[in-house]
């Protein structure tokens, strides 16, 4: 990643929240920790700010603290070939008149203009997506209550009395921070706490996840593997990694790019 990236990633972190610490900012940009010491000591010595041990905090600390992980934003231009075809193969699995649940993600908003020619219920914690469903197709859409998180695009409460307890899915397409042999992992427990609520009222699990998440950690686990149905990925997945997906009984959709199909043919 580039300095400037990291430099604009590691303070819209320290915005977000009282204290980034370094393992948070090394997750996050996924550089080593001397690098993010030296861009933590470059942004103090400019101003932009404070250096503490073991991590960094705002100048002027939020009074709203988000949500802990990449901004939408800043995530959307990461690997958006792989998520665009990878959603494309997610978007073939909707029948119309299927209620289905879309969760808060770069890789699942690229499901939003192929889902706008259908005919379905879509619940979704996506702001993004829902807006977009509303103005330009003519799906049910619903959307759970509580707060909009603006860096992830996200609406997410912590009481349970909200429409999500009152729908029933055949399907759940959902992104991911990370996955393991432990499971699927996340970097925020209110997220979780989210998702394992949509998660609960269907059917089927499907995880859209590129090659690149196999390699992500983080410490919290937001379901095991043997929750999930479907992972429909990249052809940049390894062998390894293949046979850990098979071996949980978990049906592998495996995508190429038109990079990757290029690449094949020369």
């Amino acid at each position: 990643m580039h300095e400037r990236e990291r430099h604009r990633l590691i303070l819209s972190t320290v915005q977000a929240r009282p204290v980034a610490t370094i393992p948070d900012l090394v997750e996050l940009t996924g550089s080593s920790e001397a690098t993010i010491r030296r861009d933590i000591s470059a942004l103090h010595v400019q101003g932009r700010l404070r250096r503490i041990r073991g991590g960094a905090e705002a100048i002027n600390p939020p009074q709203f603290v988000g949500l802990a992980g990449r901004p939408f934003k800043f995530n959307e231009a990461f690997n958006a070939d792989k998520k665009s075809v990878i959603a494309r193969a997610a978007a073939e699995r909707c029948e119309d008149g299927e209620n289905i649940i879309v969760n808060g993600g770069t890789t699942t908003f690229q499901m939003v203009h192929l889902l706008a020619t259908r005919r379905l219920h879509v619940l979704t914690n996506s702001y993004s997506m829902a807006d977009h469903l509303l103005k330009h197709s003519k799906n049910t859409v619903t959307v759970p209550g509580g707060t909009i998180y603006r860096e992830q695009n996200i609406i997410l409460s912590p009481f349970e009395n909200d429409v999500i307890g009152n729908f029933h899915a055949h399907k759940m397409f959902m992104g991911a921070q990370g996955i393991s042999r432990l499971g699927v992992l996340e970097t925020d427990p209110l997220l979780i706490q989210g998702e394992q609520r949509l998660m609960a009222q269907a059917d089927e699990l499907i995880i859209l996840a590129d090659s690149s998440k196999f390699s992500r950690r983080s410490a919290l686990i937001l379901c095991p593997l043997d929750r999930v149905t479907t992972l429909i990925t990249d052809s940049g997945i390894d062998a390894d990694t293949r046979l850990m997906v098979e071996d949980a009984g978990i049906e592998l959709v495996v995508v190429e790019t038109e990079r990757s199909k290029a690449t094949t043919a020369a």
